[in-house]
């Protein structure tokens, strides 16, 4: 019988945290394979954020708890302390996040050559001097997402989309082999949202990089993330495969918050770059309309 364990690259056991009396996570225990990318499906409130915040060490679980969480095979933390050397851990995971990250006033090159001061002297970062190899691979990271053109614009300058494509650019340089997107289509519109989510499964599918998507928008889910994670008031109700999920089971699930997680009257299906979808579930279901 094999041993699948060195497949395991997020592995999260048993995860409490509260924040002042309100239980945010409630005993949270999931794992996710090396090449996955999943959906961490939840309303606003489900703790879907405060669950990524967690896996890089940047929240830490109540104290004393029973919690535990490693990623790619090393110890992030364990009943509310960090490891040690969680920043080498770090280095390996990139998070993207709704409202990007980006240093406004600096041009996007830059901010994409972020990705690559972890294995930089300090010297470099701090006078800007990158070597020729960094910036053709950050040149190279913005060819892929498609805004090469902006390489030397501000920040400040890009649309939302652009700027969460040089979010990812920065992921790329940064050689990241765990991807977390803390709701990275939020705030944008759906022709950008089906951009991003399309780059996001790309880098999955190309690159064998793990990508963990937070989503409130199950019609997103269906269309790019073979597993879905579904949370609900900081505790997992679902974890398996989206096409599973049912209009008639995510209403068991949501009950009425299910609305919130369901497109607007009219919205496009945010269809992937492909002309295939997940087995077994048809897009345009009538169960999935917003009321």
């Amino acid at each position: 019988m094999s041993d699948h364990s060195a497949d395991v690259v997020i592995d999260v056991q048993q995860l409490h945290k509260h924040f002042g009396a309100s239980p945010a996570l409630n005993g949270v225990s999931l794992q996710v394979r090396r090449g996955e990318m999943v959906a961490l499906l939840g309303a606003s409130g489900s703790g879907k954020s405060t669950l990524l915040r967690h896996l890089t060490g940047l929240h830490k679980a109540d104290a004393g708890s029973a919690s535990r969480i490693n990623v790619l095979g090393r110890r992030v933390q364990q009943g509310g302390r960090l490891a040690p050397d969680v920043r080498a851990t770090r280095s390996r995971v990139a998070v993207i996040f709704q409202q990007f990250n980006l240093v406004d006033r600096l041009p996007v090159m830059t901010n994409v050559l972020a990705g690559a001061l972890h294995r930089l002297p300090l010297w470099r970062g701090l006078l800007g001097r990158f070597p020729q190899a960094e910036l053709q691979r950050a040149f190279s990271a913005l060819q892929r997402v498609g805004i090469e053109r902006c390489a030397w614009q501000r920040a400040s300058t890009l649309s939302g989309g652009q700027q969460q494509r040089a979010a990812i650019s920065r992921a790329l340089v940064q050689g990241a082999e765990v991807v977390l997107a803390d709701e990275p289509i939020a705030s944008l519109d759906p022709e950008s949202s089906r951009r991003v989510m399309g780059l996001l499964a790309e880098v999955n599918r190309d690159l064998g990089v793990t990508v963990l998507v937070s989503l409130h928008q199950v019609d997103f889910a269906f269309a790019y993330c073979p597993r879905t994670v579904a949370l609900r008031a900081g505790e997992v109700v679902y974890d398996g495969p989206t096409a599973a999920l049912t209009p008639q089971r995510l209403r068991d699930l949501y009950g009425t918050q299910l609305d919130e997680l369901l497109p607007a009257p009219g919205a496009a299906v945010p269809l992937p770059d492909t002309t295939d979808t997940l087995p077994g579930f048809h897009l345009n279901h009538p169960g999935l309309k917003a009321a």
